[in-house]
């Protein structure tokens, strides 16, 4: 199985194809990802992980790249940060900011039947999750995320009221199936 590990910076992964803009060491393909096509055949990675990457760039080209390179039935996960999420506002190179939905525009047959927005889309989403800050200041948001964390009719109706505000998320976790 070939797995890519897009934007790695210093989260190497044994096993993985670690792609990053920076030379650090265990990286193994060196290129910008805003420089498409990404050097990958078509359907050539079976799984593709993408953390904390698509706030920082014009994402759809490069969601639509990333599903060229991904095989038929492989999974990309996809961690960017909630729209509540105080890391939107604390690092100045993030220009994007997503929802629990965001990603359904980008899959067949979506809720929203806005499928001609794009010309390719995924089979499914498999799994999403909405993350919380924890810590001891943060006890609290072990039970909301137990509460909130993958249900998605309440994951609308967080995001549409007060309790978004109330408790703010940090993470969207996200599986998108080809």
């Amino acid at each position: 199985m070939k797995k890519l590990n897009v934007g790695c910076g210093t989260d190497i992964r044994p096993g993985w194809i670690n792609m990053d803009i920076a030379q650090l060491d265990g990286v193994d393909v060196i290129h910008d990802i805003n420089l498409l096509p990404l050097p990958f055949e078509n359907e050539s990675i079976d799984e593709i992980l993408c953390q904390d990457i698509l706030e920082h760039i014009e994402y759809p080209p490069v969601l639509k790249e990333l599903h060229r390179i991904l095989k038929k039935g492989g999974i990309i996960t996809i961690r960017v940060p909630h729209f509540t999420s105080k890391n939107n506002y604390i690092d100045p190179t993030h220009k994007r900011l997503f929802s629990i939905r965001t990603f359904d525009f980008f899959t067949k047959d979506s809720f929203m039947g806005r499928n001609y927005y794009y010309d390719f889309a995924f089979s499914e989403i498999v799994s999403r999750k909405l993350t919380f800050q924890k810590g001891i200041l943060f006890f609290f948001n072990y039970g909301v995320e137990l509460i909130f964390g993958n249900r998605i009719t309440i994951l609308d109706f967080y995001e549409g009221s007060f309790l978004s505000r109330l408790f703010p998320g940090e993470n969207i976790i996200i599986k998108l199936k080809k």
